[in-house]
């Protein structure tokens, strides 16, 4: 699990970056085993209630949009939601053309720096080949 922040942030937020993750998540109309599982972690981590968890499980199928989600989170909250879609549609080992779409726009709604989506691409890259390395680690041993 990565150390993070996200349980730092008032419930409401918490909320709506979860609904975040289920509008990327369909931003392709494909789910995979990958990004289920990314997007369960990652719905551990805010700490929701679980009448919260079965909403957010709900929405899956229809999601709210992404500019109705972002009007409940503040800039850091933004942020975390804007990175942890990246690492959603990335643990598929893909991103595919649909996604790479809806992560510009995201950074736009945002106001991010130009390159802030290939930056967090390149992180997210290195951190999965990191975690390859040691799976092959331990195949090793």
């Amino acid at each position: 699990m990565l150390p993070d922040t996200i349980h730092k942030l008032p419930q409401a937020e918490r909320f709506a970056y979860a609904k975040i993750l289920a509008y990327m998540s369909r931003v392709d109309n494909e789910l995979s085993v990958e990004e289920m599982a990314m997007f369960e972690q990652r719905l551990g981590t805010a700490l929701l209630s679980p009448g919260q968890r079965k909403e957010i499980r709900l929405a899956l199928k229809s999601p709210p949009s992404l500019e109705e989600s972002l009007q409940a989170l503040s800039p850091e909250g933004g942020r975390l939601a804007f990175r942890d879609s990246i690492l959603m549609c990335a643990a598929d080992g893909t991103v595919d053309s649909d996604e790479l779409e809806a992560l510009k726009r995201f950074a736009s709604l945002l106001e991010l720096k130009d390159n802030a989506m290939d930056r967090m691409l390149k992180w997210v890259s290195e951190g999965y080949a990191w975690m390859e390395s040691g799976f092959e680690l331990l195949n090793d041993l």
